[in-house]
């Protein structure tokens, strides 16, 4: 997508009458109120070098002389090089899964108002930077605390530049950032809630450095907590900060946020990331400077963890991703008469999955406990009209990437249902499919049979 570019040379202005000398005028073209007289004299000393003054019977007026035609300046769009300072060219990083060295999103960061400032324009530059590069994958885009907070009118310009990039509010990841001390917190969250209505995802940035409540992360729920690189470039070699690190990475468990961690450097960083339980990373280490999407490499090379660890794996035996089975999902406002026909459809379904509209476990209806309690006295007639998640259970959600043995325990913390699907997600949530415990049972026996060597 390529900007328009300005015109190259001015349009001949018409002439215009002049006002008598004084104050500036209100506006550039101000209404025919009356008619001005000036000596001549006065008009050549006063003027500019390019207008000409005649005189007319009922008025004076000027005559502009057109400008001659400029070039076309590449300094207002190029990147800056030596002897011509233009703007900066926009930053791509890409956000990494250290699990799987894929790209899954690309943060953009351009040229624009302040951080702590009240508008937009940085966020508009680097979607308009992602439009020119067609990025395809979700994008993370930094966006003032104060613009947010300002409501739906100072965001215009953010909705119209969605719009003229034919990008959906689902796919743009807005992380807050700047000072929030002079942000009124209950218009700070009045925003976020607009834009989460319009279906923008969430993010903080800076946690950790930033002047930020923790109890603000809770009244938010932001979709991710974005750790502050001084955080992470500190935190391997001071044992505080690396404290302070995952006590928020616990933190955003606990508030159902993903964590990225940004500007990894080294493999002693990586290292540290990983011990943190972060999978989302950022950094010189994972992706050069000048990587742009338009280069066509949505993968990165992640250095493998130390050997010893990679030892300790090596025994719990496959990946989920391995045994992953398709999963029956129906909205999370389904009718529980909805779940009994599809049930009644296929016997061999064994579970069905309530998702939300971006694919995420809401529930999880075991066909046993469920048919059962529907074929109880009265039970069709009460609830057959009902959302069935009210008789649904919390879904036992594991990543795609926990061994056998991991996924055994999770489904043996609770006892009357040690025999429910597991829903595997992916790095972003989204329902993948299920595992059935008979599976993970038979892989933990194999695993036992082999001989240690």
């Amino acid at each position: 997508m390529s900007l328009p570019s300005p015109s190259a040379a001015p349009l001949a202005a018409a002439p215009q009458r002049v006002p008598a000398p004084g104050s500036a005028p209100a506006t550039p073209f101000p209404p025919d109120s009356g008619r001005e007289h000036a000596p001549a004299d006065t008009a050549r000393e006063h003027g500019p070098a390019d207008v000409v003054w005649d005189h007319a019977p009922a008025t004076m007026v000027r005559r502009y002389t057109p400008a001659a035609a400029q070039p076309h300046d590449p300094r207002a769009y190029a990147p800056s090089s030596p002897g011509f300072p233009g703007p900066a060219a926009p930053l791509f990083l890409p956000v990494v899964d250290l699990d799987t060295g894929g790209a899954v999103a690309i943060e953009v960061i351009a040229e624009g108002a302040s951080p702590g400032g009240p508008g937009v324009a940085g966020t508009v530059n680097g979607l308009l930077a992602a439009a020119r590069e067609e990025a395809l994958l979700p994008l993370v885009l930094p966006i003032s605390a104060a613009a947010v907070a300002s409501g739906s009118a100072g965001l215009a310009p953010l909705h119209e530049a969605m719009r003229m990039c034919n990008r959906r509010p689902r796919e743009v990841i807005l992380v807050i950032e700047g000072d929030l001390a002079p942000v009124e917190r209950t218009a700070l969250l009045s925003g976020i809630d607009g834009l989460r209505a319009v279906g923008y995802l969430i993010a903080f940035g800076g946690i950790g450095t930033a002047a930020l409540p923790l109890d603000l992360l809770a009244d938010a729920s932001p979709y991710v907590i974005a750790l502050a690189p001084d955080l992470v470039a500190r935190g391997p070699r001071d044992p505080r900060r690396g404290a302070l690190a995952e006590s928020l990475v616990r933190l955003a468990r606990g508030v159902g946020a993903h964590v990225l961690a940004p500007g990894v450097r080294d493999e002693t960083q990586l290292a540290a990331v990983r011990g943190w339980g972060i999978r989302l990373a950022q950094g010189p280490l994972l992706a050069p400077s000048d990587w742009r999407p338009s280069h066509g490499y949505n993968r990165v090379h992640v250095p493998l963890p130390v050997p010893e660890a990679a030892a300790v794996t090596a025994s719990l035996g496959p990946r989920v991703q391995e045994l992953l089975l398709p999963a029956v999902t129906l909205p999370a406002e389904a009718t529980a008469e909805e779940v009994v026909a599809v049930l009644s459809a296929e016997p061999s379904i064994t579970s069905v999955i309530l998702v939300d509209e971006y694919q995420r476990p809401q529930g999880s209806v075991d066909r046993s406990r469920f048919l059962l309690f529907m074929a109880g006295a009265y039970g069709h007639a009460l609830h057959a009209r009902k959302p069935a998640g009210r008789l649904a259970d919390p879904a036992k959600i594991v990543a795609k990437t926990t061994p056998v043995v991991a996924a055994m325990q999770v489904a043996g913390r609770d006892n009357a249902r040690v025999y429910d699907d597991l829903v595997v997600v992916d790095e972003v949530g989204r329902c993948m499919g299920v595992v059935r415990v008979g599976d993970l049972l038979r892989h933990a026996a194999d695993l036992q049979a082999r001989p240690v060597r």
